[in-house]
């Protein structure tokens, strides 16, 4: 009877509800061994071959990803007439009979990646016709040539977005997306396309984004797509980008031509709102300076465009193509891992919205920003990895650079930075010089300010949190180097002279320091002193590649989060600061390749003990024993007893190896005397008896 009731009282609640309200559905019988949320149905994962038939009739949402069903059969679908999306991505999908979909056709939703469509595509494209609400088509993945493709998407004038993706569409035409109006968005990545003929995309008036990464474009010539906002054609082989040359005015605000075979700066459209453009890792540079020397047909290329039996020719002059091109709504621009070895005069000048540039990894020596170029709108400029060698900045009205938050020139051949660089950029908060041969300004220096000084000089830069120094071969850091900044992470990595007297260069900055990394600065406890008491709110020390043999005892009181000690000449580490305030605050510590005494490893104990450490290295900690190195984490019974014989007192120990044969001596004399008593005392009344006299 109780079950009973609780049956009813659970079919009374279901009556309550939206579910049982609106669609009059059992739901005291659903056995289906998928999740119902509201009115989505999860039954991803549940090895189905089929579509579940017991589900709420109300199901709005289907999800059956990688299940193994290779079939979807005319009454699959028929009970579920409120689906609106359906997913049955990385399934086993090979046919899709004619009258799925006739009773779904409210279904604006319809995944079907990674499954074999291509074995029966055209029966296939006969059910996808009977869906007038779909929006949006996901066919990525199915082995679908350029044909498959065209045939399956015939009448789906509805879709709004179509991906393709992960096929075998090698070229395309005017035929295969004539269809699609109302296009926004087109998925073609990873395929094999190499051709796109003129007028693929015609009728595509809505289409805002495009994706054709990882293809084997070679070129992209006449690009007229004005309404095109993102167009991605990374990881291709182009050489040429050339925008239609007319006066449109072009919606794309985002371009990826970054992984490809660029020779040249791309020719973009004259009139245009380009955001980003991304040009990372192509073979771009620039030309202008070949017309010094030679004749300006030597500095022209003619480009031959052939379209059916017409052929357009184009000139185009090698260091002219970026000043026909309107870059002035520039915000961000990536041309990292190319060949530039210098910039045009005014090329910075032409994008006044600029406010993120990166030119790592090039092969620029020289940088001159002239006064009509100000930056003023930059925020963050990569020049790493270059061979600079001359910086200039020549301040304009508002200084130089006055909104610059980021600056990274680490690895190039700078041996000083323009006097005042640092005069009027009031929001820098990261500097990164590393691997440059520089040096720091001590207490006294001159202030006034001409030409490249000898050192640079962050005193004061009150901005300032993040510096950067690893590799710069500094000599020994000035009293108050850095005061005046709040730096909350400091870099002095590589510098083996920077502090051979200590921490007292880092005095005036102990109280902001967060984040300090002192690798390979030689540090040794025995030769300077390392304080670190002063700075409570350090979290992350690197102390790695050092000469220390004994463990600083100022870092037992500090909240560090992450240290990292390793390749020094550590044997051991204290208890007491494993089991302090370090031990307590510790997520993440390095310890290997250091020299710990194996039957010294009592804080290798505590240290597991507390349960709150990450030992990242933990498989790489040895220690020695006997001239052997051993794995710290798979020490033998034996070797542990044997330690423990070796730290005993050895005082103690002497004294019973002495007090030993002493007593077995005494053992053995007094075993003697009581043998023999009775004949020693009659030798000895023998020889000493004597007459009395009276």
């Amino acid at each position: 009877m109780a079950l009973i009731a609780l049956h009813l009282f659970l079919g009374l609640i279901f009556q309550e509800t939206q579910w049982g309200s609106k669609s009059g559905m059992a739901m005291a019988a659903y056995h289906s061994p998928c999740k119902l949320v509201h009115r989505a149905a999860d039954c991803n994962w549940k090895q189905l071959s089929f579509i579940p038939v017991d589900l709420p009739a109300g199901t709005e949402e289907l999800f059956l990803d990688s299940n193994t069903i290779q079939t979807l059969c005319n009454a699959s679908l028929l009970q579920y007439r409120a689906l609106q999306t359906l997913s049955l991505c990385e399934n086993r999908l090979e046919l899709i009979e004619p009258g799925t979909f006739l009773s779904s056709r409210e279904l604006r939703i319809l995944s079907l990646a990674g499954n074999s469509l291509f074995t029966n595509y055209s029966v296939t494209a006969a059910a996808l016709q009977f869906l007038p609400a779909l929006r949006q088509l996901d066919l990525s993945g199915n082995q679908l040539n350029e044909d498959m493709v065209a045939t399956l998407i015939r009448n789906l004038s509805t879709l709004e977005s179509l991906s393709v993706a992960r096929n075998v569409i090698m070229r395309l035409d005017d035929s295969v997306f004539k269809s699609l109006t109302q296009l926004q968005e087109l998925d073609l990545q990873s395929n094999y396309l190499y051709e796109i003929e003129a007028g693929t995309f015609e009728g595509l008036w809505r289409l805002q984004r495009l994706n054709l990464a990882y293809n084997h474009i070679p070129c992209i010539v006449e690009f007229d797509l004005t309404q095109l906002r993102v167009l991605n054609a990374s990881n291709n082989f182009i050489e040429w980008f050339l925008a239609a040359e007319n006066d449109a005015v072009f919606q794309l605000d985002t371009l990826d031509l970054s992984h490809n075979r660029l020779l040249f700066f791309p020719l973009l459209p004259r009139q245009s709102k380009l955001y980003s453009l991304l040009l990372m890792d192509n073979k771009i540079s620039f030309y202008g300076n070949l017309s010094n020397n030679t004749s300006s047909l030597e500095t022209t290329v003619l480009l031959f465009l052939m379209d059916g039996n017409v052929t357009n020719v184009t000139t185009l002059s090698l260091w002219e193509e970026v000043f026909l091109s309107n870059i002035s709504s520039l915000s961000f621009l990536d041309i990292s891992q190319n060949q530039l070895w210098y910039l045009p005069d005014g090329f910075l000048g032409r994008m006044p919205s600029l406010a993120h540039l990166k030119l790592d990894q090039n092969c620029l020596e020289s940088l001159h920003v002239q006064e009509s170029e100000p930056l003023g709108s930059l925020t963050s400029l990569d020049l790493s990895q270059n061979r600079l060698s001359d910086l200039q900045l020549h301040p304009g009205s508002g200084g130089i650079l006055p909104n610059l938050i980021w600056f990274n020139l680490s690895a190039n051949s700078l041996r000083g930075l323009p006097a005042k660089i640092f005069t009027h950029t009031k929001k820098i908060t990261t500097v990164d010089l590393s691997y440059n041969q520089i040096d720091l300004c001590p207490q006294q220096a001159n202030t006034d300010g001409a030409g490249y000084p000898v050192c640079i000089d962050f005193r004061n830069i009150t901005s300032l949190q993040n510096l950067y120094l690893a590799g710069c071969d500094l000599k020994m850091v000035a009293s108050h180097a850095f005061s005046g900044t709040s730096l909350t992470l400091l870099d002095l990595s590589n510098n083996q002279r920077a502090l051979t007297r200590g921490l007292g260069p880092l005095q005036d900055i102990a109280l902001t320091l967060q984040v300090l990394f002192l690798r390979n600065t030689s540090l040794s406890v025995a030769q300077i002193d390392l304080d670190f008491s002063d700075f409570r709110r350090l979290v992350k020390l690197d102390l790695s590649e050092n000469s220390l043999a004994i463990f600083p005892k100022s870092l037992s009181g500090l909240a560090l989060h992450t240290l990292d000690l390793r390749r020094n000449c550590l044997s051991t580490l204290p208890q007491d600061a494993v089991q302090k305030q370090l031990g307590k605050s510790l997520h993440v510590i390095y310890l290997s390749q250091n020299t710990y005494d194996c039957c010294k490893l009592e804080w290798w104990d505590i240290l597991h003990g507390l349960g709150t450490v990450h030992i990242a290295d933990r498989s790489q900690v040895t220690c020695n024993y006997s001239s052997s190195i051993l794995n710290a984490t798979r020490l033998s019974g034996s070797i542990l007893h044997s330690c423990r014989w070796m730290t005993v007192d050895k005082a103690l120990l002497y004294l019973l190896l002495a007090l030993l044969p002493c007593l077995t001596l005494l053992v053995a004399f007094a075993v003697l005397f009581l043998t023999f008593k009775q004949q020693l005392l009659q030798m000895v009344k023998r020889r000493y008896r004597e007459s009395g006299s009276y």
